[in-house]
């Protein structure tokens, strides 16, 4: 439940649409849903301005379906990160409208408005191709969210001329998410050449000195750059969700 459904109930009531006891009974249920295996957050929503989002990795096929089912009864948009196809074809069976994104590994459902879209831009930046899953988390995450996204992707440092033709382009959005492997030092560059927040988000991209994402994570965690923000390795939910209240704000 968010603001204005909150509000929309409250003005039911005092205009008589609606009896005490049955805004008693909706708000009886509001806090949370439990599942046994899990608890569903409803309140989160009205407390953050954005519903209570699944990771789905870990949990069961046939838990991922449950847990979309309840949020999707109740009106909800409904987000699932790091879900496999296998959970999209369980989750589709019971929520037709759910829609599947390979590449983000997402599944959302839409059953309320979609958020107003902002005017402003996010720009999510690859140095290489490899890196594109997670950037293509992000850049969905931030979409879904109501956002605009500008994607440039395979722009690293190996080959600069191809994020410094794009400079133009960067320098006209809100906010960066800069995606990088290997060494991690294209979130450097481009905190260099902007005047906007870059959020880095390190992949696991890379060969063995790499330590699955671990160097670009130091890497950009030193970064000599104002500006530069890091998320944790491979986190492109956690870069598209802040990119995403950074342009709203």
């Amino acid at each position: 439940m968010n603001i204005k459904e909150t509000e929309q109930l409250l003005k039911d009531v005092r205009d008589g649409q609606t009896s005490i006891a049955d805004a008693l009974e909706t708000l009886r249920n509001l806090p949370y849903s439990d599942l046994g295996f899990a608890r569903i957050d409803h309140h989160r929503e009205l407390r953050t301005g954005y519903p209570e989002i699944v990771y789905c990795a870990g949990k069961t096929v046939q838990q991922v379906k449950e847990i979309f089912g309840v949020m999707a009864g109740r009106e909800t948009n409904v987000i699932g990160t790091r879900a496999s196809r296998e959970m999209y074809e369980a989750v589709v069976s019971s929520v037709p409208e759910a829609t599947y994104y390979d590449v983000a590994r997402i599944i959302s459902v839409r059953k309320a408005p979609a958020p107003p879209q902002q005017e402003s831009i996010i720009g999510i930046i690859t140095a290489g191709t490899s890196d594109i899953p997670v950037a293509e988390e992000a850049a969905v995450t931030a979409e879904l969210l109501g956002n605009t996204t500008l994607r440039i992707y395979d722009a690293g440092v190996a080959g600069i001329h191809r994020l410094i033709d794009k400079l133009p382009e960067i320098r006209k959005c809100k906010v960066a998410v800069v995606i990088a492997g290997m060494e991690g030092a294209l979130a450097s560059v481009v905190g260099g050449l902007v005047d906007k927040p870059v959020i880095a988000v390190p992949t696991s991209v890379g060969y063995g000195a790499n330590l699955g994402g671990i160097s670009a994570l130091l890497a950009m965690l030193t970064s000599c750059s104002a500006g530069v923000t890091v998320v944790n390795i491979d986190n492109g939910f956690g870069a598209g969700f802040t990119a995403s209240m950074i342009n709203k704000l």
